[in-house]
C-alpha cells in the first residue's frame, strides 16, 4: 500500500499515488501554528484575508501563517 503523506489517501501502486500528488493540495493549506490541513475557501471569506477556521487557533495570513500544500511540499523536497 502506498499511502500519500498530505491527504492520507492509499493507493495500490506506486504510479497511482505519483499521479495523485501532481494534484493533491492545490486549493489546500497548511496552518503553521496548529498544523491543520484545511481548503483555501475554508480559511476566507473574500479571497483577500486568511485565517485558521481551527477555533483554537490563531493562526492566519498567507505566508505568514497559512503556507499552501504545494509549497510546504516543494519546501520539504529541498
Amino acid at each position: 500500500m502506498h499511502t500519500c503523506r498530505l491527504c492520507n489517501r492509499s493507493f495500490s501502486t506506486e504510479l497511482q499515488l505519483e499521479l495523485h500528488r501532481d494534484t493533491c493540495g492545490e486549493d489546500e493549506l497548511l496552518c503553521g501554528e496548529c498544523g491543520e490541513q484545511f481548503s483555501e475557501a475554508a480559511a476566507t471569506r473574500d479571497g483577500w484575508h486568511y485565517s485558521c477556521p481551527n477555533d483554537d487557533c490563531d493562526g492566519g495570513g498567507l505566508k505568514e501563517d497559512l503556507y499552501r500544500v504545494s509549497d510546504a511540499r516543494l519546501a520539504e523536497q529541498r
